[in-house]
């Protein structure tokens, strides 16, 4: 999500990762799992994923995932074990999976984050556990707070994605999103960066790759045309409070310039409204800005045949309420790795399947408590 910068400290590179809103409201419970070893078993081959069959969520950090420190995602804990992680990880994604029919994960990384520093290896279990669930994963790269949307340490970018890729390279299930909202580059000097990105690591076929568009994610038309990011996906983000109050036709008119000829690649893997104050995304008479904006959204990836992630499930910015985002899907609960996930909106399901129907997804109505 765009992000006001704060100032920020260096660091060097680390030594070595509604609810049924319906009365009553009932939580979505996982139980507690056996995790499994560390090491995880390399996928099967399988024939590239189409943009759309990228059907999911974001699990972001409470805060947002703009931090110096590592980024923790909510309901995780930086003294959790790779085990805690991945039992954690796993009640959480049967929650994604049942309540709502998801199928992704977009996750965040860091230079505090990542396998071979003393977080990232224990989070890697959030990794392994979307894996072994079924999950696809979009592991995506945030930088620090006062980063101005530009890589801060070159070599240790590089160094943090040869082990990320070391890790999970012969995973089909895993994709990599080189940076998330490069807004401190010009569109030009964003691609050079994402077609070196790919040159040096040969290994990685082009369709477990997602390319951020420009600025803040914002336009993808420029990657798309560079001949060089062919064959990857394309990562859009687009938000109402980054515009002044629109129409839905304007709301249309402005996803589809930022998108082009390119909604076949692409994946709008950030975009969220307000969840928790009662409004009803189903309603196309609406007067409210945010539905109009959700209704195009969703009406625009249905149409261009696209993938959409919703930012964000868990975790975000306290800035509107002290304790969760607005935006937030879930309310989350339990205790352990016996975590549970409350719906704050009904309506937001709903156009989420009609989005998802672009990849084929049969609408589910979320379960009373039960898991698929």
């Amino acid at each position: 999500m765009p992000h006001l910068h704060a100032h920020r400290r260096r660091r060097g590179l680390p030594a070595a990762l509604a609810a049924l809103v319906a009365a009553p409201l009932v939580a979505l419970s996982s139980p507690s799992v056996t995790a499994a070893e560390p090491a995880p078993e390399s996928a099967p081959e399988s024939a590239p994923l189409a943009a759309s069959d990228f059907r999911g969520v974001n699990w972001a950090m409470p805060g947002d995932n703009f931090t110096d420190d590592a980024v923790v995602p909510e309901g995780l804990s930086e003294s959790d074990s790779y085990d805690t992680v991945r039992a954690k990880a796993t009640a959480v994604y049967d929650g994604f999976r049942s309540s709502i029919g998801a199928n992704t994960v977009r996750l965040p990384i860091n230079f505090d984050s990542y396998p071979g520093t003393a977080w990232g290896d224990a989070y890697a279990g959030a990794v392994d556990a979307a894996t072994a669930s079924g999950f696809n994963v979009i592991i995506s790269m945030w930088e620090g707070e006062s980063s101005n949307g530009r890589i801060d340490d070159m070599a240790g970018f590089d160094a943090m994605w040869d082990a990320v890729v070391d890790r999970w390279g012969s995973d089909s299930r895993v994709h990599f999103e080189p940076m998330n909202e490069p807004h401190g580059y010009s569109a030009g000097e964003w691609a050079d960066i994402a077609a070196a990105w790919i040159a040096d690591r040969p290994t990685v076929p082009r369709e477990r790759i997602f390319v951020s568009g420009h600025g803040y994610n914002g336009d993808v038309t420029s990657v798309c045309g560079d001949s060089r990011l062919d064959g990857t996906y394309l990562s859009l983000h687009l938000y109402a409070f980054q515009f002044g109050e629109m129409s839905y036709d304007a709301w249309r008119d402005t996803f589809d310039s930022r998108i082009g000829d390119c909604g076949s690649r692409t994946v709008l893997d950030e975009f969220g409204a307000p969840l928790d104050d009662g409004r009803d995304y189903n309603d196309p008479d609406s007067g409210d800005n945010f539905v109009r904006y959700i209704r195009a959204a969703t009406d625009t990836v249905r149409s261009q045949g696209m993938g959409a992630v919703y930012w964000p499930a868990l975790g975000g910015k306290h800035t509107n309420r002290p304790d969760h985002d607005w935006y937030s899907l879930y309310a989350l609960g339990g205790s352990g790795t016996d975590l549970t996930l409350t719906l704050r909106n009904a309506s937001i399901v709903d156009r989420l399947h009609h989005a998802w129907a672009a990849g084929g997804a049969q609408a589910t109505t979320p379960s009373q408590g039960g898991r698929s």
